[in-house]
């Protein structure tokens, strides 16, 4: 009986000592751009490293694999990560937290708090690891089309995790990478061998789908409700006015472009199984 109070003791000591580590460090308000970003590259070492563990260990095709290959694929562990992360984050404080609520005093377009900038400062270090990859092995692993995407979304992330301004509809559009684990599911079952199976059918109708939601309606979303708080983000300062007003539309044209893509890659699909 003794040891088993102790061992709460100690079990309550711990948690105490971890909640006074996040509350006076991670999220001390001068520090948690950085600590943040730090966070989010030490995030992707974590999840490169265990797609690469769990993967040898489990999938007989990753052995098979062409170094390069094995980079990729282990990448792609790595942005399916952080897709999950930012996707639950960006749901949370934009619908379910009260952070952007209009029955708050002040600006939306300036609101803020520790929680939402340190998100976004692991996804700023996200980015910056997955850039320093691409440039690495450029173009292995990603062409222009994938540095101008991602310099575009790390200058915009940035500028919101360190002024606080337009952080709404950043995370609006980082809701869009919910999208990311289906199209690196698919190219893990090409990769795998398995484009032929029924698993890369139903991959190829559940990516179409959640393409739609995340990158066209709720895009949609996004510039009704820029047009309904337009007076409010001609207060920003003109680099975030211009993040707010250019960003959006610019990954909505690459987001239609690649929509076209999915759709004549699934008809494709479909009018081979008929």
């Amino acid at each position: 009986m003794q040891v088993s109070k102790t061992s709460l003791m100690a079990m309550k000591s711990y948690r105490y000592h971890a909640e006074l580590l996040v509350k006076d460090y991670l999220l001390a308000d001068p520090i948690v751009p950085y600590t943040s970003v730090l966070c989010g590259i030490f995030m992707c070492k974590m999840a490169y490293d265990l797609t690469q563990l769990i993967s040898s260990c489990n999938f007989k095709a990753y052995s098979s694999l062409t170094k390069i290959q094995r980079i990729e694929w282990n990448n792609r562990g790595m942005s399916s990560a952080h897709a999950f992360f930012i996707t639950t984050m960006a749901l949370y404080l934009v619908f379910f937290s009260d952070l952007y609520s209009d029955q708050h005093e002040g600006l939306v377009t300036f609101r803020s708090s520790n929680l939402s900038t340190f998100t976004l400062g692991v996804s700023v270090g996200y980015f910056i690891t997955d850039l320093a990859m691409i440039f690495w092995l450029y173009p292995l692993i990603g062409g222009m089309e994938y540095v101008f995407h991602h310099l575009l979304s790390l200058c915009a992330i940035a500028y919101a995790m360190l002024t606080g301004e337009g952080q709404l509809y950043t995370y609006m559009v980082l809701i869009s990478e919910a999208t990311t684990p289906g199209v690196n599911l698919r190219w893990f079952l090409d990769t795998a061998g398995m484009k032929r199976s029924n698993a890369y059918l139903v991959n190829g109708i559940v990516m179409f789908i959640a393409w739609l939601v995340a990158r066209i309606l709720l895009f949609m979303y996004c510039f009704y409700h820029i047009y309904m708080h337009y007076e409010k983000i001609t207060q920003m300062h003109t680099f975030g006015y211009l993040l707010v007003m250019v960003v959006p539309v610019v990954l909505a044209v690459m987001n239609m472009m690649w929509f076209g893509k999915i759709l004549k890659g699934l008809r494709k699909q479909l009018a081979k199984r008929q």
